[in-house]
């Protein structure tokens, strides 16, 4: 939303013109302001003058002679414009006047002619886009005439300035140069001037019949005749306006319908009555039917999609775009003029599936006033009296079923509860009165809510309206009381796992909860893999997203290869989020998950060389958050499941239960998704990594030396690692201080099909020093309980 100062000030008169503060007043009233931006002339040496004669030029067929009266002397000018003759007011720079910033103007001989100075158009004084002929001020101006020799720039907005200002999608109130007006008048207390809609006289019945087919989609349709239209350019102040809004001018027709929804937000159209016809039918479009829209495209309907017909096709999309039967041409000369209320839901489904976004759609999406529409029209009417020559014909108001105000009652405790500070029932009430809310009693408040806001339905929503205008600058910031139990145990452990993966080097990441069936094709999944039986969006901000996540994979693998696109050669980065499932209830289930991605070329330290990634990477991450969450009997044993590498995969359990997996990714996935190289990955649920375990147990460290010796097993190939872990495990008690694989063999050497596994391992006691003699009987011990769980040998002697 784009006002400028000088427009908002048709409406209220603010006690400021500082754009800075009153930039800071929209802030805090939550219309943020995203920039602010002075409305600068790029000329000097401008003046207003009058043509006092026009005549031939001796030697040249396309250009004129004038002279100009400038206030105080008179100019010969040669211009080379025809829409003007004498008598017309226009500005004029004189010899030393700078346009554009640099473009000098001074005295210049043409075709043996000296013209002093220049009569100026729209676009050579960057106040406008016309520059088929020179600015004549008459019409716009009339006050012109009477200054002549004056600056031009003091017919023009002195210090003016367009405000960029961001409206959330639960104001839609405030989607207009008005209801901002009323905002800022609410803030500095200060009188809101009311729109006069001197139309309310001309109440004849129209020739155009309104039937509503469906009372829902439209509960009601407005309809304004105008007569006797000329269709031409709008006044400059008005193109003016209309360009700052970021909205361009086309004619006075379109031009009146655009400028009364920026300046009022309901939006209008217009249509040509001759093409129109005298019956309208406001209804769901058959299906397959077709409309051809102001852009020229045909599009289909479906059943679900509003339109406006005539006796026999459709007209115009419902609140979205106009059609091309009934536009507005310059040979219009009688319109229907309608402003209608449209049901939000439809017209944004119906905006989201053709594409097809226009600033009445971003309006009717939220939701608008149903009680504005009689004042739209009017007010578009009003202006095509003024600009278009037009008169005022009958009106047809279709309003079936009037909308009820809604009515809340807020106790003055529910203030205090939710702001924490104390507001006099007197003080709450002049606020909300200020917004244009009614207020009754004293305590509670019976606050009734105007239908222009649909975002207020309970007592917290007129706290926050109070909020908005009391001042959160004006509410200390202070700590709640608690219990003094501090966090619970399952958010002080969600942390402590944030910081473990922190901790190994990896970088949070936030992605989107949506995705695409595309990334679950391209992560391999089978067609009976539950994480393909998604949930899916009915309005997808983006078809290629229109999936609840299933998975955390996608993307995290997307963004590693957005990072490797940027030629970013180390990415490890992890997310901690929901997945959401089909569950039994209405809603579905939305267990947390940690997912992480690394690849690329790990960074060389003091303690490693450059290398990659591999399986390894991800199953030691692992051990290091089951080591870090103090996990019982954590352990990792092979599995084949997409999207993952067959063979270089771990499933991930605690106390034997399966609560994830790691591993190398497919590379055929990998490549899909645009990273070259091995890249691993893992999702784990994060319910069994944080609940509560006990408290930490402190174990006193020993203060003996060790025994550590290395012990290497050959096995068949198909013998997990993990199987010598638990025999060593279950053998070695509590003697066992650490124990880990150092080493992998396969070769010649050992045969096919087989392969050697060598572990290293620290025994200690913590009351004595270990002997050889005392720890012999259990590395023998070890060694038969290995040889046993896996058909092994142990390699070399003891």
């Amino acid at each position: 939303m784009k006002p400028t100062l000088d427009w908002l000030g048709d409406f209220v008169d603010l006690p400021t013109s500082d754009p800075e503060e009153i930039a800071a007043a929209l802030d805090s009233l939550g219309l943020k302001v995203e920039s602010w931006e002075p409305i600068q002339q790029r000329f000097s040496g401008v003046v207003i003058g009058r043509v006092l004669e026009v005549s031939p030029h001796p030697d040249a067929d396309k250009v004129r002679l004038t002279r100009v009266d400038v206030g105080g002397e008179v100019l010969d000018i040669v211009c080379g414009a025809w829409n003007f003759s004498e008598g017309a007011v226009v500005p004029v720079a004189v010899p030393g006047a700078v346009l554009q910033g640099d473009l000098a103007i001074g005295e210049r001989a043409i075709r043996g002619v000296t013209s002093y100075g220049m009569i100026c158009s729209e676009q050579e004084l960057e106040v406008g886009e016309d520059a088929t002929g020179i600015m004549v001020l008459d019409d716009d101006y009339p006050d012109a005439a009477n200054r002549i020799g004056q600056p031009f720039e003091s017919l023009l907005p002195v210090g003016d300035v367009v405000f960029d200002i961001e409206i959330t999608s639960n104001r839609p109130d405030a989607m207009s140069v008005y209801g901002i007006a009323r905002e800022l008048a609410a803030y500095y207390d200060v009188p809101l001037r009311q729109p006069d809609f001197p139309l309310d006289v001309y109440n004849d019945e129209a020739t155009t019949t309104v039937t509503i087919l469906d009372e829902v989609a439209c509960p009601r349709f407005v309809g304004r005749e105008v007569h006797g239209i000329t269709v031409g350019a709008s006044p400059h102040r008005m193109r003016a306006r209309l360009i700052a809004a970021g909205v361009r001018p086309i004619n006075n027709v379109v031009d009146a319908s655009n400028y009364a929804m920026i300046e009022f937000g309901h939006p209008t159209h217009a249509f040509d009555r001759d093409r129109l016809g005298d019956t309208i039918v406001v209804r769901r479009a058959d299906e397959s039917e077709e409309v051809i829209t102001l852009d020229g495209v045909t599009r289909t309907l479906q059943t679900t999609d509003i339109v406006v017909a005539d006796a026999e096709r459709p007209v115009a999309l419902a609140g979205i775009m106009g059609g091309a039967d009934t536009e507005v041409s310059d040979d219009t000369d009688s319109a229907l003029i309608e402003a209608a209320y449209w049901e939000p839901p439809s017209v944004l489904l119906t905006s989201k599936r053709f594409d097809l976004r226009s600033e009445a759609s971003a309006r009717f999406e939220r939701g608008m006033d149903p009680e504005a529409c009689r004042h739209a029209a009017d007010r578009v009417a009003e202006l095509l009296v003024a600009h278009a020559g037009a008169t005022i014909g009958g009106v047809v108001d279709s309003y079936p079923a009037p909308p009820t105000p809604a009515v809340i009652e807020l106790p003055m405790s529910e203030i205090e509860r939710l702001l924490g500070v104390t507001v006099e029932s007197t003080q709450a009430t002049d606020l909300l009165t200020r917004l244009g809310f009614g207020v009754e009693g004293s305590d509670p408040l019976t606050v009734t809510v105007p239908t222009r806001r649909p975002d207020v339905g309970r007592p917290a929503d007129l706290v926050e309206e109070i909020a908005r205008l009391y001042g959160f600058e004006n509410i200390p910031g202070r700590l709640r009381m608690g219990n003094g139990q501090g966090l619970p145990v399952a958010e002080r452990r969600l942390r402590k796992l944030r910081s473990v993966m922190v901790g190994a080097g990896y970088h949070e990441a936030l992605n989107f909860s949506f995705i695409g069936t595309a990334d679950l094709d391209r992560l391999g999944l089978p067609d009976g893999d539950a994480a393909r039986n998604g949930i899916r969006v009915l309005n997808p901000l983006r078809q290629e997203e229109g999936v609840m996540r299933t998975t955390m994979l996608p993307g995290l693998l997307r963004a590693a290869s957005l990072n490797v696109s940027r030629r970013v050669e180390d990415i490890q980065i992890f997310e901690i989020g929901k997945v959401f499932l089909p569950g039994s209830g209405k809603l579905p289930d939305q267990p947390d998950r940690l997912g992480f991605v690394a690849a690329g070329v790990r960074t060389a330290g003091w303690d490693r060389r450059k290398s990659g990634y591999d399986v390894y990477d991800a199953t030691g991450l692992w051990e290091t958050i089951a080591a870090a969450m103090d996990l019982p009997e954590p352990a990792v044993q092979p599995v084949q499941r997409a999207p993952f590498h067959p063979g270089r995969a771990a499933a991930v359990t605690i106390g034997g239960d399966i609560v994830g997996t790691v591993g190398e990714v497919d590379p055929a996935v990998a490549s899909a998704m645009g990273l070259d190289g091995r890249v691993i990955a893992g999702e784990i649920d994060v319910a069994p990594l944080v609940i509560d375990r006990g408290p930490w147990v402190f174990s006193v460290p020993s203060q003996y030396p060790p025994q550590i010796f290395d012990l290497a097993f050959e096995v068949d190939e198909g013998v997990p690692a993990a199987k010598i872990l638990d025999a060593i495990n279950d053998t070695a008690g509590d003697m066992l201080e650490r124990l880990e694989v150092f080493d992998v063999y396969a070769g010649e050497s050992l045969g096919e099909g087989r392969k050697s596994i060598a572990v290293n391992l620290t025994l200690r006691a913590p009351d004595r020093t270990l002997s050889d003699e005392e720890t012999a009987p259990l590395r023998r011990s070890i060694v038969a309980a290995v040889e046993s769980a896996t058909g092994g040998e142990l390699r070399g002697s003891l």
